[in-house]
């Protein structure tokens, strides 16, 4: 009898046990799902996302990198994989309807966009703007020498 009831005991810890561990994945989920959707809202950060991952995902077309530095600094070198969208142009052009749709045509909605610039400040208000028109926005702290030493190729 004492046996049965151990046994009754040890099945229900280790059921319990399991039953938890399910509600707590499901907790965990609900709260990243709610952490992505409130971030559209939030001010954007630098990423967090590794320099090797970056280069795998702009490899296989997940990502794009946008240069936000202004024309001169282009012009005297960048990235060969990036995409020149200046943050005075994203300034001035803002959220209306009108820039977002002529935006849409030069940066892909449905891919991941990682921001740079000299030094990783100015990605943080450009990223807010593309944050702002739809865009899955990761801004870089890394800047455009840093990049060139993580083995980004330079635009001949």
């Amino acid at each position: 009898m004492k046996q049965f009831l151990l046994m009754i005991v040890v099945m229900a810890v280790v059921g319990c046990g399991e039953y938890r561990e399910a509600m707590d994945e499901k907790i965990a989920e609900a709260k990243a799902d709610a952490n992505s959707k409130s971030g559209q809202n939030s001010p954007p950060k630098h990423t967090n996302d590794s320099l090797p991952l970056i280069k795998e995902r702009i490899s296989k077309n997940e990502a794009v990198l946008v240069d936000v530095r202004e024309k001169n600094e282009w012009e005297d070198g960048h990235l060969r994989s990036a995409i020149f969208l200046p943050l005075s142009g994203l300034k001035e052009g803002g959220t209306s309807e009108s820039f977002a749709s002529k935006l849409a045509v030069k940066l892909p909605k449905d891919k991941i966009v990682y921001c740079h610039c000299l030094s990783g400040g100015r990605v943080l208000p450009a990223s807010a703007i593309l944050q702002k028109l739809g865009y899955d926005v990761r801004p870089l702290k890394s800047g455009y020498e840093s990049l060139l030493k993580a083995g980004f190729k330079k635009a001949k």
